[in-house]
């Protein structure tokens, strides 16, 4: 049987996926809420939908579902426009897969966290996704599976792009990590997932590797030849509300998981691997 990908808000991480599915033949679908990004969408093979977020959408033939597009404060725009379509579809999913966020888990100053962590966002942005998540669990019959990615680097994105546009800052906090993932890990992921679906699953997306945001921009400075930028004390640090949040979550997150129930050997394990394959690739 043909499957059928329907990706929504199909952004970075779902661009990754359709580089793995659409050379074994699937037909995948994405949407865009801009008619000029439906051409490059086609160019790589993606049937775009230009969806500008309300009105009808077609799930007939579709097996897979993915939903990259972030919730606010109304909840999921995905399921807000479109949950009694996707509630009929549910029973003729074969998978379904949300892609969320490791701040559902809040502050826990350095300290690991894992799938059966308590959600205790400390950020509206958070709270925003444990909202999204409970709103797609209550839909009956959907074979769900959440994945909740660190921050998300590769190609054009990340650190690397930073210093060579100049904007990256090497702002300091002590005590301060992050866990991060490379868009080509988030992807094998999500393909080993729809290989050997498990609805219910929640899935932590990160490396083997977390680590002061300080540390990474020095590294890749010193990987591009570049000056490394001057620490700046986040106390000092002229930061807009949406950085500060991020700075005011310190955690390490586990991914014992996708290795052990997924099969998952990370391409990129630690942010060193990955930026020296960037480099790499880039020249």
């Amino acid at each position: 049987m043909s499957a059928t990908l329907l990706s929504f808000g199909h952004g970075y991480s779902a661009r990754a996926l359709a580089r793995i599915l659409l050379p074994r033949g699937w037909r995948v679908i994405g949407t865009t809420r801009s008619p000029q990004r439906a051409a490059g969408l086609r160019a790589s093979g993606v049937e775009p939908l230009v969806w500008p977020g309300d009105g009808p959408v077609s799930l007939a033939g579709v097996t897979h579902l993915l939903v990259s597009a972030g919730p606010d404060e109304r909840g999921d725009p995905v399921l807000n426009a479109l949950g009694d379509a996707i509630a009929a579809a549910a029973p003729g999913l074969a998978w379904a897969g949300y892609l969320s966020t490791t701040a559902v888990y809040g502050d826990h100053r350095g300290g690991w966290v894992d799938e059966n962590t308590a959600l205790t966002p400390a950020s509206r942005r958070g709270r925003w996704r444990v909202a999204a998540e409970a709103q797609w669990r209550a839909v009956p019959g959907l074979p769900l599976h959440i994945f909740r990615l660190a921050g998300i680097y590769g190609p054009g994105r990340g650190p690397l792009a930073k210093l060579r546009e100049g904007s990256a800052r090497r702002i300091v906090k002590p005590g301060q990590v992050f866990s991060r993932i490379h868009v080509e890990d988030i992807a094998q992921v999500l393909a080993a997932s729809m290989a050997r679906p498990d609805p219910g699953a929640v899935y932590n997306l990160c490396d083997d590797d977390p680590a002061p945001p300080e540390d990474v921009i020095e590294h890749g400075a010193n990987l591009l030849g570049l000056p490394v930028p001057p620490a700046i004390p986040f106390d000092r640090a002229d930061l807009t509300p949406m950085a500060r949040s991020f700075y005011g979550e310190s955690k390490r997150v586990r991914n014992d998981r996708i290795k052990t129930e997924l099969g998952v050997v990370l391409k990129y394990p630690s942010y060193r691997d990955g930026l020296a394959a960037l480099v790499r690739d880039e020249t």
